[in-house]
C-alpha cells in the first residue's frame, strides 16, 4: 500500500472514532513514553497511544500493560495529522470515578473538606462522587487558586478537615482529579479596585514585604502593588531594606494597571 493510501486508509479509520468512545485492542509495545496498541479494526499499525499517567493510578505501568495483552481505553482525543489515537486506561480501570467528573462542568460549585495540605496543592474530599483509589481526595487546589491575596502559608487560608466550597475548573485526566479554585467563590478585590484608580494617581499604603527587586505595598485590602527597584530611589543602587521598611507607610504613584494580569506597578521615586 503507497504511502498516500496508507495515509488515507488511517485517516478514515480515525474519524469514524470520536472522544469519549472506548476501543479495544492490543498492546503493541511499552516503553518510558507509555503504551502503544494496534486497535480492533486496523492492524496495519499502532495507532492507539497511552500515555505514562494515563495507563493506571494505582499500578505501575510494568504490571498494567505487557506486550500482547488486549486493553479497553476511552479515547481522549484525536490526532489526525499524527495519524493517532490518545487514550486512557486509568478511564476504564475506574469508570465510577471517570463518569463522576465527566459529568462536572466549568463554574460548577462543589462542597468538600479538606483532606491533606501537600506543597504543590491541596487535596478536598467531594460530599458527592466516588473516592480517588490513590489520592486522600477528588478534588484538588493548586495555590494560586486558594484565595486573591497573596499569602505566605497555606494555613492563612485553609486548614486540614475546614468545610470548603469550591468552582469546578476541570478535569485532570492525568491525575483523575477534580481541579477546582476557591478563590473563585469569592469576590475578586481588584476588580473594584481598578475601577476606581488611574495610571499617575497618588496613594497610600503600607509596606508588606521587601525583596531584592523591590517592594510590596498594600494599597487596598487584598490589594497589593510593587514598586521596582528603579521606582524605590533617585539614588541607584541602594539597596531597598535601606530605603523603606515593613510597615512602613507610604505616598505612591501608581504607573501602570495590568488588568489582565492584575498586577499594579507604584513608585516611590515619582511621589
Amino acid at each position: 500500500m503507497g504511502d498516500a493510501s496508507a495515509d488515507q486508509a488511517i485517516r478514515s479509520f480515525l474519524t469514524s472514532i470520536q472522544a469519549g468512545d472506548r476501543c479495544s485492542g492490543v498492546v503493541a509495545a511499552v516503553s518510558r513514553s507509555g503504551v502503544t496498541v494496534t486497535l480492533d479494526g486496523f492492524a496495519a499499525r499502532p495507532l492507539g497511544v497511552v500515555g505514562p499517567l494515563d495507563v493506571s493510578w494505582q499500578r505501575s505501568r510494568a504490571d498494567a500493560a505487557v506486550v500482547g495483552q488486549r486493553i479497553t481505553a476511552e479515547v481522549l482525543s484525536l490526532d489526525l495529522e499524527e495519524g493517532r489515537v490518545c487514550l486512557s486506561m486509568a478511564a476504564t480501570e475506574n469508570p465510577e470515578l471517570w463518569a463522576f467528573l465527566k459529568r462536572l462542568r466549568y463554574g460548577q460549585r462543589l462542597t468538600g473538606t479538606v483532606a491533606t495540605i501537600e506543597s504543590f496543592g491541596v487535596f478536598v474530599t467531594l460530599d458527592e462522587g466516588p473516592a480517588h483509589p490513590v489520592y486522600p481526595g477528588v478534588g484538588f487546589i493548586t495555590y494560586p487558586e486558594l484565595s486573591w491575596r497573596r499569602f505566605e502559608a497555606v494555613s492563612e487560608v485553609v486548614e486540614v478537615g475546614q468545610r470548603v466550597y469550591c468552582e469546578f475548573l476541570q478535569f485532570d485526566t492525568w491525575n483523575g482529579e477534580a481541579r477546582l479554585s476557591l478563590r473563585a467563590t469569592q469576590p475578586d478585590p481588584f476588580l473594584w479596585f481598578f475601577d476606581d484608580i488611574a495610571v499617575g494617581q497618588r496613594v497610600t499604603g503600607q509596606v508588606t514585604k521587601v525583596l531584592p527587586f523591590g517592594v510590596f505595598v498594600q494599597v487596598a485590602e487584598d490589594v497589593e502593588g510593587l514598586v521596582h527597584l528603579p521606582e524605590l530611589s533617585a539614588h541607584p543602587g541602594r539597596a531597598p531594606e535601606d530605603v523603606v521598611q515593613v510597615g512602613e507607610e507610604l505616598t505612591v504613584v501608581v504607573t501602570d494597571v495590568d488588568r489582565e494580569r492584575r498586577r499594579l506597578s507604584l513608585s516611590l521615586r515619582q511621589a
